[in-house]
């Protein structure tokens, strides 16, 4: 789908959103000088509004922005020197003035809103599509905004809802506070239309079928604690393998291959294009697009190795290239048993080999410690164990246990160096210094169906079954000859389990800060797991801060004021 999406942003309708900051920008400038009720009323016309839909999706997965929001935050991560929203990382200070991310996904949000809803008010009058034509791009419009308003009604809590489209060139200027619940209740209507309506199969990759709002419905069925509904809609999806084809594959790590992208465990991806230009949502016809149109998932967790011990070990394209955005807390790597679990070689790099030849120190930094290394030599070493002082010591190259990143606490005493997140990088990128990435990324995959049916039937009151769908991901997940050792009993069911099995299965991607809040972990599990955002995380972070610029745009706000506790 990657082709049709991204030639349709030469005009797209942008004239309807909240008032907000951006607003200058995406009503002045229509170079095509084209109109809504002109435009949108043909079938070649409708399909750009359809295909811009999708594109906002792009302004979250993949994006520094979104990864901030959505894995920042929680008890798996903490911020590396090279964050840059230290805010949304450790709630230390957050408002909705401090980070651009809040109002960046705000802006895009509600931009799709606007257009899905000006589409699903034109779908009707555009004559030369056929009755089938015009059911399966309206369900595709309301799966999309079940999609985008899941996101705002879980950052940012009972906000602005609306439904009506808006006339071309028109500014609202007052906001509505519309309870959850309402959010909600338009999400699953949207979603039954969607899952009644879509076809059942697409050839054009990315675009949304049945069974992937199927799948969406699991996710939002087991939010609202509907937990039948998403104990039988997630074992529909994982045991009817010749009606949607879905399946694990045989290892954890062939699911981040470059190579294998497109495979049977991806029930959907945002689907990014080889050819970076198409991805890069900046143009002379859009220019409110992102700076960085592709994929960025690939730089933001990995450590500067062509710091460590320099010049033996420069930037390259095997190592990626090293944001340094965001670190594992010491929680997350004690989830993982490395001898038996595959999962913890198979998410995180923790050898770096010498890229280029000469001599330099191991640990000591001695002279009587200088060394001669080749290429292919271990140059540095991270563990996420403690080592023994005189062994590590004794090393030519550098080592960094977990003694020496982070004290006894947990907190970080090293943000540079660390054992680091490889799920996401590339090795197709064209250079060292690339910063844009073809990668997919999956925003959901049969693993997650399997969790969500074992944590809505643990809340069943079935740990057996519960268990038994976790052991199937354990069991795939188990170092060969260690099967055995992966297995776990229904006794040993509990949430925090499910969260910890959550963590060591979806690190990453996406999916952290809305498990934490589903279950209301998110305090508690901050609180215990993360010593740098447990010093300032309060009570009332279970929602965003609504950006300021929307709070200072709006007309009414006595009725539309900032979240409780933000200033």
């Amino acid at each position: 789908m990657q082709n049709s999406i991204n030639k349709v942003m030469g005009w797209v309708l942008a004239g309807s959103l909240v008032f907000t900051s951006c607003n200058k920008k995406l009503t002045e400038y229509n170079p095509t000088g084209m109109t809504a009720d002109v435009t949108y009323t043909t079938a070649k016309g409708f399909e750009t509004l359809v295909n811009a839909a999708y594109t906002y999706t792009r302004w979250w997965y993949g994006k520094e922005e979104g990864y901030s929001l959505s894995e920042m935050g929680t008890d798996i991560w903490t911020n590396g020197t090279g964050d840059v929203f230290p805010q949304l990382s450790r709630y230390d200070n957050l408002q909705g003035s401090n980070t651009s991310a809040l109002g960046m996904e705000w802006d895009n949000f509600y931009a799709a809103i606007y257009l899905i809803n000006t589409g699903l008010a034109q779908i009707d009058n555009v004559p030369d599509y056929t009755d089938k034509q015009k059911t399966q791009r309206s369900a595709e419009l309301h799966f999309l905004r079940a999609f985008y308003y899941w996101h705002i009604v879980e950052t940012w809590g009972g906000v602005h809802l609306t439904t009506e489209a808006t006339a071309p060139g028109v500014i609202e200027s007052t906001a509505n506070r519309t309870p959850v619940e309402d959010f909600y209740k338009l999400i699953f209507q949207d979603l039954d239309y969607a899952v009644k309506n879509l076809a059942a199969t697409t050839s054009d990759y990315g675009r949304v079928t049945s069974p992937i709002a199927k799948a969406f419905q699991a996710r939002m069925y087991l939010t609202r604690g509907m937990n039948a509904e998403a104990a039988a809609t997630a074992t529909d999806l994982i045991n009817n393998v010749a009606t949607y084809k879905y399946k694990l594959l045989p290892k954890f790590a062939d699911l981040w291959n470059m190579g294998n992208l497109k495979n049977s465990e991806v029930i959907w991806a945002i689907d990014y294009s080889t050819n970076l230009a198409n991805n890069d949502l900046v143009s002379a016809a859009y220019p409110s697009g992102h700076p960085r149109g592709s994929n960025s998932g690939h730089m933001l967790f990995l450590q500067v190795y062509d710091q460590v011990n320099k010049p033996l070990l420069v930037r390259d394209v095997p190592n990626g290239r090293p944001f340094n955005r965001y670190m594992p807390t010491k929680a997350l790597l004690d989830l993982f048993n490395e001898n038996d679990d595959s999962r913890y070689q198979s998410s995180f790099q923790t050898a770096w080999l010498c890229n280029k030849a000469g001599t330099g120190a191991g640990n000591n930094f001695k002279p009587t410690d200088i060394s001669t290394f080749k290429v292919g030599d271990t140059i540095c070493y991270t563990s996420k164990n403690t080592l023994d002082t005189t062994v590590m010591n004794a090393k030519h190259y550098t080592t960094y246990d977990i003694s020496r990143v982070y004290n006894a606490a947990g907190i970080p005493t090293n943000r540079q160096f660390y054992v680091s997140l490889k799920k996401f990088k590339d090795s197709t990128r064209a250079s060292a210094g690339e910063a844009q990435s073809a990668r997919d990324v999956f925003v959901i995959r049969l693993a997650e169906m399997y969790l969500v049916a074992a944590e809505a039937n643990f809340n069943l009151g079935k740990p057996d079954v519960a268990a038994g769908f976790l052991n199937t991901l354990r069991t795939r997940a188990a170092i060969p000859g260690h099967e055995a050792a992966m297995q776990i009993t229904g006794a040993q069911v509990n949430l925090d389990f499910i969260l910890d099995e959550r963590a060591r299965e979806l690190c990453g991607e996406q999916l952290r800060w809305f498990d934490l809040k589903r279950t209301n972990k998110l305090i508690d599990r901050v609180t215990r797991l993360n010593p740098d955002a447990a010093q300032y995380i309060k009570d009332f972070q279970t929602v965003r801060p609504i950006p300021q610029s929307q709070i200072d745009a709006v007309t009414n706000k006595s009725e539309f004021s900032q979240n409780q506790g933000y200033k």
